[in-house]
């Protein structure tokens, strides 16, 4: 498996900060953000943006795997809304094929508790990943639709039934079990038992609960804010996610790709260490339980 660094964990280093950091931590490979205003990543305003980014790669010795996008106007019933969430995918399939990344991060549009007219934003959403998945096919990209809070696929279920729904290769899951953890969604079996054939890339993090009782809320689809958490992030393998099973049945079903880790550094900086200590702790640790599940 390919073990790649995420840049949401580096705020306040540049991109080719970041990767430096990720290549003394032991990975083999970054998920850099695409959004502007943030150092490590690629900025979907300036053109020479992913240019820039695929040689700082080739630099450090980095190959950038998967962008992250926070585009969230896929599911919109405005028709200018739509277009202009569908072009700023577009643009994101070409720069990651500029930069050499084989996925994209897909935000299942926006949705919100008490939002309503849900079969009409999921066409919209359906609609834009049918019109966009024979584009990233031809750049050699997948989308990668994640289970995430916030958006119309916060399940295991929902995300498996809008990539069905989609039907194409280029179409996959991006399966992030702590999102589904903290949410009170599926546990690990039944989420690998609705979409472990359909999984295209790995979110990892590790979390324990504050109050486990206590409901789910978030009114943001990036973050959970402060004040609505009831969750403390961890480095892989000090929390509660049972990363060694999850890892094994996801051997057994046949993956083998991309574990990003998706370290929060940028919004839970409280929680963590440093980033070149929690980055190469955790990397460390997954090595460890790929190792054990392979012997």
């Amino acid at each position: 498996m390919i073990i790649a660094g995420h840049t949401l964990g580096t705020p306040g280093r540049d991109l080719s900060q970041a990767l430096s950091l990720f290549a003394t931590a032991g990975l083999d490979a970054a998920e850099v953000i695409y959004q502007d205003d943030y150092p490590a990543a690629i900025s979907p305003s300036d053109p020479r943006s992913a240019q820039r980014a695929a040689a700082i790669a080739e630099a450090e010795g980095v190959p950038i795997v998967a962008l992250t996008p926070y585009t969230t106007a896929i599911n919109s019933v405005d028709a200018s809304s739509w277009r202009r969430g569908v072009d700023e995918f577009r643009e994101c399939i070409e720069a990651a094929h500029t930069v050499g990344a084989t996925r994209v991060r897909v935000y299942a549009g926006a949705w919100h508790p008490g939002d309503v007219d849900h079969a009409r934003h999921w066409e919209q959403l359906r609609s834009a990943l049918v019109t966009l998945a024979s584009e990233a096919a031809d750049a050699g990209v997948m989308l990668c639709v994640e289970n995430h809070f916030g958006t119309m696929t916060q399940t295991a279920d929902d995300t498996a039934r809008l990539v069905s729904e989609v039907g194409s290769p280029s179409v996959r899951v991006l399966y992030d079990q702590a999102n589904l953890t903290f949410t009170h969604d599926e546990a690990w079996r039944e989420a690998l038992a609705v979409q472990g054939d359909l999984i295209g890339h790995v979110h990892v993090k590790d979390l324990v609960f504050k109050d486990p009782e206590a409901p789910f809320h978030a009114s943001d689809t990036a973050r959970v804010k402060a004040e609505e958490r009831a969750v403390i992030s961890r480095t892989v393998g000090t929390g509660i996610v049972p990363w060694r099973d999850i890892l094994t049945e996801l051997v057994r079903r046949g993956y083998d790709d991309v574990l990003s880790l998706e370290y929060e550094y940028r919004w839970h900086p409280q929680d963590l260490p440093d980033p070149a200590i929690g980055f190469k702790e955790s990397a460390l640790t997954l090595r460890e339980m790929l190792a054990e599940v392979s012997a």
